[in-house]
């Protein structure tokens, strides 16, 4: 029933989306954080050029995003991403476009965790003499993080069904092989079962235990 699946590297695949989602989360992470600092910042430039990035960013499709990774950055601007192997070049690229895309939704998500510490903390954090950046690293993002991990977990989910964008620059993930498998064989509906239910084996543990520790670590008002 399966034999259509010869000859074919499934699982090579899904460990390279697995590495785009690996690679490209910690990236967003960092990034969005950072913007996320910024849209907060007392400092006006800083606020005005997180703001502009986000409101921006999350608007445009990721896959405009991810050809201008690849057509703009590399093709134009010759953008090696420090390799001259075109698919390391590509898999870097899709990593970029990634993390330039979800980052913004990883700062919103983080901002409005922000919005849930109580104003007094910050006030207290000040009083004693602690900077902004002191504050916020070391009183407001703690908590920050602690209740958003539920709304981090859907980025994250929705992150590693993004990945299928990368097919786009021939980054030969998931849903490049599938697609390169449906147009050679005559199985449609297999193909597309097969690696659906290996997204679900990606996505549903990972929300699951995410959805855990967003209980196990809420904070307690």
């Amino acid at each position: 029933m399966f034999d259509f699946l010869e000859g074919y590297d499934v699982l090579g695949a899904f460990w390279m989306t697995v590495k785009l989602t690996a690679l490209s989360a910690v990236g967003s992470l960092i990034w969005g954080t950072l913007l996320a600092a910024m849209r907060v910042s007392p400092v006006p430039l800083m606020r005005g050029f997180g703001t502009a990035y986000v409101n921006i960013v999350r608007n445009i499709p990721l896959t405009v995003i991810i050809l201008f990774c690849s057509l703009g950055l590399a093709d134009v601007f010759g953008v090696t991403m420090g390799s001259e192997d075109f698919k390391i070049q590509g898999f870097r690229l899709a990593v970029l476009g990634l993390v330039a895309y979800t980052a913004a939704f990883v700062c919103e998500a983080l901002r409005s965790g922000m919005n849930t510490v109580p104003l007094g903390q910050a006030e207290a954090a000040r009083a004693i003499g602690l900077s902004f950046t002191q504050t916020l690293w070391l009183v407001v993002l703690p908590q920050a993080f602690r209740s958003v991990i539920g709304p981090l977990a859907n980025v994250l989910i929705a992150l590693t069904k993004n990945t299928t964008v990368a097919a786009a620059i021939g980054v030969a993930e998931a849903a490049y092989l599938m697609k390169t498998m449906i147009e050679n064989e005559a199985q449609t509906l297999l193909i597309g079962a097969v690696f659906a239910f290996g997204f679900v084996v990606l996505t549903l543990p990972t929300g699951l235990l995410l959805g855990w520790l967003s209980k196990r670590l809420a904070v307690k008002r």
